[in-house]
């Protein structure tokens, strides 16, 4: 996690640097003040990074010893390309809440959604149809459970007579 500025620790160890990799520290330290003791009271790894690219010092806290100091700074900038994923997840795969909580189970849920959406994005390449791939989704959506609907009848007669409505 990035470290707040106003951090107030007690530095145990420091490690050797590498400046010309971005890193500027490499510490052990123990959290400062008694409420951040009470609530992390184990000893922390602070690595002071400069992002060349942004011309910004950044400086993260983590309780993983085993990964080097660049590691860890490369790690935080991953981070952001996961939270767009996710983002994207929500908008475009519908998912609003997991089912459950384990590894497996949210692995799951999003191997399901991503085939969903890329079934219906062929569906709709090969049908040739016209609306975006966000409002196709949505009419299968509100039509999905209506029993007018016919089996026999394809998607693309369904769509262009305006049979499905939003």
């Amino acid at each position: 996690m990035r470290a707040k500025d106003n951090l107030k620790y007690k530095r145990l160890y420091s490690a050797p640097k590498s400046v010309e990799m971005g890193v500027r520290a490499d510490q052990v330290i123990a959290l400062g003040t008694h409420k951040s003791k009470k609530g992390y009271p184990e000893r922390l790894r602070r690595v002071s990074y400069f992002d060349k690219e942004r011309k910004k010092r950044l400086v993260f806290l983590t309780n993983n010893f085993d990964i080097t100091a660049k590691t860890v700074a490369d790690i935080y900038k991953q981070r952001w390309q996961v939270e767009l994923f996710f983002k994207w997840i929500k908008q475009h795969l519908r998912m609003k809440s997991f089912y459950g909580i384990s590894e497996n189970a949210v692995k799951s849920q999003i191997w399901v959604s991503l085939c969903i959406y890329l079934l219906v994005a062929i569906t709709k390449k090969r049908l040739g149809i016209e609306c975006s791939l966000y409002t196709l989704l949505q009419i299968i959506e509100v039509n999905l459970f209506d029993l007018t609907v016919k089996s026999s009848d394809s998607l693309r007669t369904l769509v262009r007579s305006g049979s499905l409505k939003l």
